[in-house]
């Protein structure tokens, strides 16, 4: 089980899922922890995307806070960060 990180206060489940990367079809399966890290890079992205994309400042700080989830998950699980964000 990986630890989240203290500034992450989202909800976490109790069981693992199995995650399919849009773009390539490739699945894995992730632990609860890391479900909800991936739940959170990804409602990141799409507010990112939905409010001009990533030169527009009013999304710097949502972009900080992928950016910190995305450095969470590739130290946490390299190859499911390959797979599934890379």
């Amino acid at each position: 089980m990986s630890k989240l990180p203290t500034w992450f206060d989202g909800s976490v489940g109790t069981e693992n899922e199995t995650i399919r990367n849009p773009f390539s079809g490739e699945t894995y399966e992730l632990t609860p922890e890391e479900v909800a890290m991936y739940d959170f890079i990804m409602g990141c992205q799409m507010i990112i995307d939905r409010s001009g994309g990533p030169f527009n400042p009013k999304t710097a700080s949502i972009q900080k806070d992928m950016s910190k989830g995305l450095d969470w998950f590739r130290k946490n699980n390299a190859e499911a960060y390959m797979v599934l964000l890379d």
